[in-house]
Parts: structure tokens; sequence; C-alpha cells
């Protein structure tokens, strides 16, 4: 089924050893999205309800060209249980959108843009317990 996944630029997807209850956990837990998505930036969820404000705090690293922390806003539009996690990045205008899809070897997490494959790989890492590769 590779060929099947269209424009692979567009979107990026992982498969990972575990359930997607654990896996939905930690894409929408902001304690365990604070150890993988770019990690030691902290994010804050109030809760997991459309509408809700998110806020998500970059932290300066040898990965971006930031000096000093950078506040974002993002707002949830779509929590659909184990199943989908979208949330609007609000000063870029932009989408971000993760999708579970349980298969018979694990839970396939599929981002609706391309360049998430190194906080992917940190999310698998998390999820199969081993140590997070890109920080």
């Amino acid at each position: 089924m590779e060929g099947v996944m269209g424009n692979r630029e567009d979107i990026c997807s992982i498969l990972i050893d575990g359930d997607k209850e654990t896996v939905w956990n930690a894409i929408t837990n902001e304690d365990k999205l604070s150890q993988w998505y770019v990690p030691g930036s902290p994010w804050k969820i109030p809760n997991q309800n459309v509408g809700e404000k998110v806020t998500f705090t970059l932290m300066p690293s040898v990965h971006n060209n930031l000096t000093e922390k950078l506040l974002m806003s993002l707002t949830i539009i779509k929590v659909n249980i184990f199943q989908e996690f979208s949330l609007y990045l609000d000063s870029q205008q932009l989408l971000m959108s993760f999708v579970l899809n349980e298969e018979s070897n694990g839970t396939r997490v599929t981002m609706n843009s391309g360049g998430f494959d190194q906080s992917l790989a940190n999310l698998k890492a998390l999820i199969e317990g081993k140590e997070i590769p890109y920080i």
C-alpha cells in the first residue's frame, strides 16, 4: 500500500508499535507533547474541545534561529477521539492535523503536511520506550 499515499511532500506518516489510545494520549496531552514535539517547548491545552485555544511556546534551540521564546496560539478545530486531532495555528494560518489509523501491527499517525518526520520519529520513540532521537 506504499504507493497509495499520494504526494509524499504533502503529508508525512509513521507506523508506531502502540495502540490508538496510547498514541492519542501522546498527541493530545500537553506533557507528552512537550516531550516529542520540539522537546522542551511547552504546550498548554486547557481541554480538548473544539474552539478551545491552545498555546505552544517555541523555545530557542540549535534547530531554529530564535533568540527568545516564541509564544504561538492555536485553536482546536477537530476532535474525533482516537481518530483525529486538528489544530489551527492562528498566526501562520496553518492547519496541523493528526490522523490515527489502526493497522495489524500498530497505529499509523499521518500529518496533513510534510516536514514533520523528525517530530513523528520522536513520537514513535516516546511511545515505544526508546530514546528521543531529535532534541
